[in-house]
């Protein structure tokens, strides 16, 4: 348990950036889920939509440093990859 002030202020300031954080990593991999669901009923028109929002997702999470930006790229080649 921190003692100084400025100790016990970092710990609330870590704790709110691990919300923000956790909410925008569970954004874009609730996206994802949702365009691979729209893969397995074979609509192309929602997967199309789907990925761009999973882009923007997965942009976003990259921006926050949650994930690399290579790790990234791949993820959304892959997913690229699934439509076609």
């Amino acid at each position: 348990m921190p003692q100084h002030k400025s100790a016990k202020k970092r710990v609330r300031q870590n704790n709110k950036k691990r919300l923000i954080n956790k909410s925008i990593s569970s954004k874009f991999k609730s996206t994802i889920s949702d365009f691979q669901k729209s893969l397995e009923k074979k609509d192309k028109k929602s997967s199309e939509t789907l990925l761009s929002l999973v882009d923007s997702a997965i942009s976003k999470a990259v921006s926050r440093g949650i994930i690399k930006k290579r790790a990234a790229s791949r993820k959304i080649s892959k997913l690229t990859k699934l439509i076609k």
